[in-house]
């Protein structure tokens, strides 16, 4: 099993200069990034929210693995749990349209990937999120750090075309620092950098890369039933 220890801040001085804001909502993109997803039909919902479970009697985070592609340009969210491995949804959600909302997880900590490609550029941004106690206030807050960013990567295989579909989720864009020194992500976040990559190129996409089907002992706590017969 993956120790959490092994989740570390990554960048040139071995932290990240991201705001954050930056860290609890994702890439910063500007609006004309923003308008051109948009007008491409990918929606990729990137916030992390505090809910509360009543019959469990604790607070818990949402987030919602969302995205897609088109061919020119892609972006895609996903969440891991605190050790970097894939969560088990809550549900999954289909649409009419796809590129995007494709599940719901739900955890005490949420480590998001969160990648856009335009045509063979990317853009990466890993985050931990976590509660905080507030002390005197029942509800805690989030709070979030940049673990890794990785600005303008490469790849050249242009994995939305037939020819190279194969290849989806076996391949990672190679990401450099200013003085072009190749910057190397935590080893944990390996697959699911590479199944997001693949997620970027799935043209239409209608379905989860990360989040899994959940099991009997991963169910959320549900009311029981009185008075039934």
């Amino acid at each position: 099993m993956v120790q959490r220890s092994q989740v570390r801040s990554v960048g040139d001085q071995g932290a990240i200069p991201e705001s954050q804001r930056y860290a609890q909502y994702g890439l910063a993109l500007g609006r004309p990034v923003l308008r051109a997803l948009e007008k491409r039909g990918i929606y990729c919902q990137t916030g992390v929210s505090i809910e509360h479970q009543h019959l469990a009697k604790r607070y818990v985070l949402r987030g919602t693995e969302s995205g897609g592609a088109v061919s020119d340009m892609g972006r895609y969210c996903a969440y891991l749990d605190g050790e970097g491995q894939a969560l088990s949804w809550l549900q999954p959600l289909d649409s009419i349209a796809g590129n995007g909302r494709h599940a719901i997880v739900i955890a005490t900590e949420l480590l998001r990937v969160d990648m856009l490609r335009v045509g063979r550029t990317y853009d990466l941004a890993i985050s931990k999120h976590s509660l905080l106690s507030t002390g005197e206030q029942r509800r805690p807050a989030i709070t979030s750090a940049m673990l890794f960013r990785g600005h303008q990567g490469t790849l050249a295989a242009e994995l939305w075309k037939e020819e190279y579909r194969k290849l989806r989720g076996s391949l990672a864009p190679v990401f450099y620092t200013p003085a072009g020194e190749m910057k190397q992500f935590p080893q944990i976040f390996d697959d699911a950098i590479k199944k997001i990559t693949g997620a970027l190129s799935c043209l239409g996409c209608r379905h989860a890369h990360i989040a899994v089907a959940g099991t009997a002992s991963s169910a959320p706590v549900r009311e029981e039933l009185h008075g039934s017969a």
